[in-house]
């Protein structure tokens, strides 16, 4: 694979610094700290409301069950809320539908912590919540990124963007932990609404920056309506957009059968010290709180090296279509381990390894491979693909979860092959997304 062409060495001091982690050129710099910083904000407060999230679903009945159902249940509801974002894109420009997506967001944190004063049972409410909003602000901010930059600068850039997300994400894991202990699980939603509310300021500065330094067609597209046709039939009418949406459908449905085999073993943990008498109910909540918070800081400070030191020097040497590869090989060795050493530890670990990779490399590439695409395939069909694929993986996983565990009573050993299995699947998947992606690449990159 051909490595991107480098242009000559910036001389700004900003852009000389970034270039330690990427190609960064002169004029680049503030503007990639600026779109870095915001999506660091987004992750924060997402992070922050992951650990609430985690003690709502699990401190009641097959809670581990019940959060493997709640993946599917939100796959059902972005049959409505996806058409409603691309009834909106297709009437606001960009900057209102973010603005009016994100305020919604931001005005229901508060409502559910008042919920959770009342002790009223959320739980399966707030995580359908918490997962649409994992998918639609994130896949509607890299929307955002896709489209001020080009492809070439796209590959070159992103990979500090993301570190903005790993960043965001390890530090909202690490002061969600610190709060659990000072202040209780409920006004972490209070904190997380005030980030999220910072990182819309910071878009809308953001935003008029970009449109300072644009051309004058290329203001008056990101004033205009974004229109076209139905987000889902964007999808439907595109192989490309097809094969993508398969990669990012097997990806949750393998990782999120993870996520059930680690909450498995935790709540069993926590249901054994409780019948020892070792820990109280209350002490459940809190042990779960904190296992989280600690999993999630593990995770996303691995994610957060390999995002700053490795992800950009795999794109820019091996390749996109290459660094694609990358997580489904991780997770095939990952999900070994866990069929043959079916323990906490070793399960805890190997999951470790799966979502750092997932964080930073994937998540990068998979944002990457919008580049070539139009403006309106970049919002309408990355909500159908980020949320609706997403979650169709969840639904797929849920199935699994019901039949292994009602019917068939399967061991986490068990689910641990059945991911093996489908890793295999999602290589191949991968591997043909990859060669679509080097053509469309060709036909809309600039001959060298």
């Amino acid at each position: 694979m051909t490595p991107v062409h480098a242009a000559p060495p910036p001389t700004r001091p900003l852009e000389r610094f970034l270039r330690l982690f990427t190609d960064v050129r002169d004029g680049e710099g503030l503007q990639l700290l600026m779109l870095a910083f915001n999506t660091f904000l987004i992750l924060t407060s997402y992070y922050l409301m992951k650990p609430v999230r985690e003690v709502l679903i699990l401190d009641q009945p097959h809670g581990a069950e019940l959060k493997s159902y709640a993946y599917g249940a939100q796959a059902v509801l972005l049959l409505v809320i996806v058409p409603l974002y691309g009834a909106l894109a297709a009437r606001l420009s960009r900057q209102r539908l973010i603005n009016g997506v994100t305020l919604f967001f931001v005005a229901c944190l508060p409502l559910f912590w008042l919920a959770m004063g009342q002790e009223a049972p959320i739980g399966f409410v707030f995580f359908l919540w918490t997962g649409i909003f994992s998918l639609m602000v994130i896949a509607q901010f890299w929307g955002y990124a896709n489209d001020i930059y080009s492809v070439e600068a796209g590959k070159r850039l992103f990979a500090v963007i993301a570190f903005g997300s790993s960043a965001g994400a390890v530090f909202g894991a690490w002061l969600a932990g610190r709060l659990i202990r000072e202040i209780g699980v409920p006004p972490l939603l209070l904190v997380a609404a005030g980030v999220l509310g910072a990182s819309l300021l910071l878009f809308n500065l953001t935003d008029r920056r970009v449109l300072r330094g644009e051309s004058a067609r290329k203001t008056e597209d990101a004033q205009s309506v974004i229109g076209g046709q139905g987000a889902f039939r964007v999808v439907l009418g595109d192989r490309y957009l097809l094969l993508m949406a398969l990669v990012i459908l097997l990806l949750n449905c393998i990782n999120s059968a993870g996520e059930y085999i680690l909450s498995s073993i935790v709540k069993q943990a926590a249901d054994a010290q409780v019948a020892a008498g070792t820990m109280t109910h209350h002490e459940v909540k809190q042990f779960i709180g904190a296992f989280f918070s600690d999993y999630f800081g593990i995770v996303n400070l691995a994610g957060m090296v390999l995002q700053l030191f490795f992800v950009s020097r795999i794109v820019k040497w091996f390749g996109v279509s290459a660094a694609l590869l990358v997580p489904p090989v991780v997770a095939l060795g990952s999900y070994a381990v866990c069929a043959l050493l079916p323990t906490l530890v070793a399960v805890r670990w190997a999951k470790v390894a799966e979502n750092s990779v997932d964080y930073s490399l994937m998540n990068t590439v998979r944002h990457m491979l919008f580049l070539p695409t139009t403006r309106e395939q970049k919002y309408k069909a990355k909500q159908v693909i980020d949320s609706f694929a997403a979650r169709a993986g969840d639904v797929v996983s849920a199935g699994i979860v019901f039949v292994g565990t009602t019917v068939l009573t399967l061991s986490v050993s068990h689910f641990a092959w059945i991911n093996v299995t489908l890793v295999v699947v999602w290589i191949g998947v991968c591997a043909a997304t990859g060669a679509e992606f080097r053509r469309r690449s060709a036909a809309v990159e600039p001959a060298r």
